[in-house]
């Protein structure tokens, strides 16, 4: 029994290695096959020779023509462009200015013209005053002073006549230039009548007839002061026939 064990166990062992040496038999054969296949004049290409070489890339020193001066020409071209761009904004901008400037002295001219023309204004209405009620003309007393009041009137187109002034002056301040009202409402208020008609000082303020002093006490500028504000409210001095 033994015997026949060992035999069979041996037998395998050695049918594996001659599978083993069978195989790398057919190897050996295929690849003198391979060999023999190729023709004689022909030579065998390796790995190195069959892999394309790889090409070289040539590299000149000499400078490429042209392209740096085309870099250079749009670089210059832009700097122009921005130069004149620039010149263009400070040209309006100056532009603007000297405009705004000429503006300025322009209303500043007219302005000066207005104010002149407003003094040349003030003084021809003055020389007309005193053309029309010259000065020493008039006596210095109640009559005097309602006659250079009636001129000055009509030339300002103010109507009153003499009787009416006459009258009123009589009733409110018996002819007296310096006189002051220190009792009425008026005077309660701080406001008290003065002058020739008694007159408020903000009615004489707001009656004054240019061509006559700004003076409240002055007898012309007074009564001509009184009759602008009776014939703005009642038509006329002449309508007046009580205070007023």
């Amino acid at each position: 029994m033994s015997k026949n064990i060992l035999t069979r166990g041996h037998s395998r062992a050695l049918t594996r290695h001659h599978k083993i040496a069978v195989a790398g038999v057919a190897a050996l054969g295929a690849a003198a096959i391979g060999f023999s296949a190729v023709p004689s004049n022909a030579s065998t290409a390796t790995t190195a020779e069959v892999a394309a070489p790889t090409a070289k890339v040539a590299y000149s020193t000499e400078p490429i023509q042209g392209v740096k001066a085309s870099v250079t020409d749009r670089a210059a071209g832009s700097s122009v462009k921005v130069e004149q761009i620039a010149a263009k904004k400070e040209a309006a901008a100056q532009a603007t200015a000297e405009k705004k400037a000429a503006a300025a002295t322009a209303e500043a001219e007219a302005e000066k013209a207005r104010q002149a023309e407003e003094a040349a204004g003030r003084a021809a209405e003055r020389a007309e005053v005193k053309q029309a009620a010259p000065e020493k003309t008039y006596s210095d007393n109640l009559d005097g002073w309602i006659r250079e009041s009636l001129a000055i009137l009509k030339k300002h187109g103010i109507p009153g006549s003499y009787e009416g002034i006459h009258r009123n002056v009589m009733r409110e301040s018996s002819g007296n230039p310096k006189a002051i009202n220190l009792w009425d409402i008026n005077a309660q208020n701080g406001i008290p009548s003065k002058g020739l008609l008694q007159v408020i000082p903000p009615t004489f303020e707001a009656y004054h007839v240019p061509g006559t002093p700004k003076d409240i006490y002055d007898p012309v500028a007074n009564i001509t002061a009184a009759c602008n504000y009776a014939a703005d409210k009642y038509g006329t001095m002449d309508n007046v026939d009580s205070a007023y």
